[in-house]
């Protein structure tokens, strides 16, 4: 693919300022670059008598293929009077999006999902076209430039992606059969009661996303610094009100109780599915799931207090955003545009919650009957007061990952808690070779 941004982006901003009506959004974003009249540009459209041919490649999840399949398809018929689309649909995870972007900027798709802790590494490689269509009014349908979603898709007040949704975080999903709203306010009675139960509640231990709940909510803290790449942590802190090794003493205490085990997201669908798991830590991309298993049982709280210290500590969380990224390279780049802003406007996220049960961005759509009664969304919003954009560098995933699988295997080794948090931060704080 070769850049033909400026020269595209002038041709379809030209057309945006006609042609609006994408979702929601009416108000074109006015630029140097479309100057001329409407009566010019209607003319010179007029004019045209073929019908531009454009061909993009769109990634997006495997478990959303048929719903952006349709997407597409509202897209091609809106425009068909513009272009003729040859659009090809394939199959990217968001979580793993950045990797398989930019192991080759040119050949990766015009249109891509991914989730917002990526932006910065995507940005920095050059990898995402600026928003320069109808950039203030995608601002302002997700909530303005103060909103999370809005933050997570810039940097340095560029907005570098089109916000899809606003709950890639998670809480607390439990089956009111075996809990009651006040069991579901401290880990430790939530174990005491499955355990009687013969069953179990779940965090992943292996994943960072979920350890940062036990470390920031005792206070230690994890940032990325401002080269962008590398991290800062204190998760080994000695001298504070808790200290890291305390933390690693609850985990290790919470790990060999008889009512928990640490599962990875297929397990935890495996284990709701089967009714061994009563409750676990996850996200909304399980509620159908979870809701399907329990049915009027089926519920969703913010996360639980654990004790650290003898004290109870509620626990913190990431919050996360899952954003649509242009190829920063597309050959089409003004269509590729239009096509993220499509894809993310106020109608598709309303359809994004309708059939996958996503959190919607766009604040109209957030603030619909519907989606305000969910408990999914709900859970997330009551959470929201304990969480953080996630923003870490690399270097975080991996030894966060080799500690969680130490804890959740009760420390075999019998390692120091003080060096194993220690050996942590070293990994996490190394510099980036």
């Amino acid at each position: 693919m070769k850049s033909k941004v400026l020269a595209v982006l002038v041709s379809v901003s030209l057309l945006a300022t006609i042609f609006v009506g994408c979702g929601k959004t009416e108000t074109a974003v006015t630029t140097e670059t479309d100057v001329e009249t409407t009566e010019e540009v209607t003319e010179e459209v007029t004019e045209t008598t073929e019908l531009e041919n454009v061909t993009l490649v769109m990634w997006g999840a495997e478990e959303d293929q048929v719903m952006l399949g349709e997407m597409i398809e509202s897209f091609k018929t809106f425009y068909a009077d513009k272009a003729v689309f040859d659009i090809s649909l394939g199959v990217q995870s968001e979580s793993t999006a950045k990797d398989t972007v930019l192991t080759d900027v040119e050949a990766a798709a015009d249109v891509f999902a991914f989730a917002d802790d990526q932006l910065n590494e995507l940005v920095n490689a050059g990898a995402l076209q600026p928003v320069s269509i109808n950039t203030d009014a995608i601002i302002e349908a997700n909530g303005g430039v103060e909103a999370g979603s809005v933050k997570a898709a810039m940097k340095e007040d560029t907005l570098y992606a089109y916000p899809m949704t606003a709950d890639n975080g998670y809480f607390m999903f439990y089956d009111k059969s075996v809990f009651t709203e006040e069991d579901v306010k401290s880990l430790d009675k939530m174990m005491e009661v499955a355990s009687a139960a013969g069953k179990k509640i779940t965090v992943d231990y292996s994943s960072g996303w979920y350890l940062y709940s036990f470390f920031q909510g005792a206070g230690l803290t994890l940032a990325l610094n401002e080269d962008g790449v590398t991290n800062f942590c204190t998760w080994n802190e000695t001298d504070g009100k808790y200290t890291g090794a305390q933390v690693a003493e609850a985990m290790l205490t919470i790990a060999n109780n008889p009512g928990f085990v640490s599962l990875g997201d297929a397990e935890f669908v495996t284990g709701v599915t089967d009714g061994t798991i009563a409750a676990g830590i996850n996200g909304t991309w399980n509620a159908a799931t979870a809701e399907a298993a329990w049915g009027e049982n089926y519920a969703a709280v913010k996360l639980p207090t654990y004790t650290v210290a003898g004290e109870q500590v509620q626990m913190s969380s990431f919050a996360g955003y899952k954003l649509v990224g242009v190829n920063a390279y597309s050959e089409y780049a003004g269509w590729a545009m239009l096509l993220a802003e499509w894809i993310t406007n106020y109608e598709n996220q309303v359809k994004r919650f309708e059939q996958r049960g996503l959190g919607p961005s766009n604040i109209e759509a957030a603030a619909s009957d519907e989606v305000q009664s969910s408990p999914a969304i709900a859970a997330l919003a009551a959470q929201s007061v304990y969480a953080t954009v996630q923003r870490v560098g690399n270097n975080f995933w991996d030894p966060a990952s080799a500690y969680g699988a130490i804890v959740a295997a009760g420390n075999p080794d019998g390692t120091d808690l003080q060096e194993l948090v220690d050996l942590l931060v070293d990994g996490i704080t190394a510099p980036v070779q």
